[in-house]
């Protein structure tokens, strides 16, 4: 897998304002954020995308869900209600290489998305 900008923020080399650290993931605010609230979940271990998972992915996967649920209710969303989204390929959105979960809220979301 390509070094991502996501890689460099894992390893400290580019700041970002973190709300998560863990052993397996981290989660920080977008920094061209879609909504009030917009946080990435990402894991630390570089998996490209939905399609490059695999079984042996299974427990950070479903970890990234649960970091996601903590997150919105650490910033105040998880009441009101928010979105989590993941893209997945050039036509999906995803713009980055590097699997990772959008937590979106702060504002009524609307349907459909794109």
């Amino acid at each position: 897998m390509a070094e991502t900008i996501f890689s460099k923020i894992i390893r400290g080399e580019i700041p970002a304002k973190i709300v998560h650290d863990d052993e397996l993931c981290l989660a920080f605010h977008d920094v061209s954020p879609q909504a009030p609230v917009h946080v990435l979940v990402i894991p630390k271990k570089p998996i490209e995308s939905l399609e490059h998972a695999s079984d042996e992915d299974v427990a950070v996967l479903g970890h990234l869900q649960i970091v996601a649920q903590r997150v919105a209710r650490s910033l105040g969303i998880s009441e009101s209600g928010y979105r989590v989204v993941m893209n997945c390929g050039r036509d999906g959105g995803q713009s980055v290489h590097h699997i990772h979960y959008h937590v979106l809220g702060g504002r009524p979301l609307a349907w459909p998305p794109g």
